[in-house]
């Protein structure tokens, strides 16, 4: 079994706590709440909260749920995993509507082999 030498957790659960961070922050921005407030919200430092959202293993699951619980009042871990929330829900259907601009011409005689 591969051991992510920075976390001293197999490689898959170590993906898992990250995946996790991206999505507690992916909700906060779609909630329209600042980090800091965040934090503070949830009587944790700002570097606890950056953390929370990178993914670090290291961090008791108390500080996790309650730096949720500031984002989202009375919000599970098992709600947050199934990404329903409306806000995320809405931010989801925003990112799909992203037109694409075209090439320019030099973009094009680049990608021309």
């Amino acid at each position: 079994m591969k051991v992510d030498q920075s976390s001293a957790l197999p490689g898959h659960l170590h993906a898992e706590t990250v995946q996790m961070g991206e999505l507690i922050a992916r909700l906060r921005v779609a909630r329209q709440v600042k980090q800091a407030e965040a934090a503070i919200r949830a009587g944790l430092s700002r570097n606890t909260a950056y953390r929370i959202e990178r993914g670090d293993p290291g961090l008791a699951i108390g500080q996790v749920l309650r730096y949720l619980d500031a984002i989202a009042p009375g919000m599970t871990l098992a709600e947050l995993l199934t990404e329903r929330d409306p806000a995320l829900l809405q931010q989801q259907r925003e990112e799909q509507r992203q037109r694409v601009r075209g090439l320019t011409q030099a973009e094009l005689d680049e990608l021309n082999f």
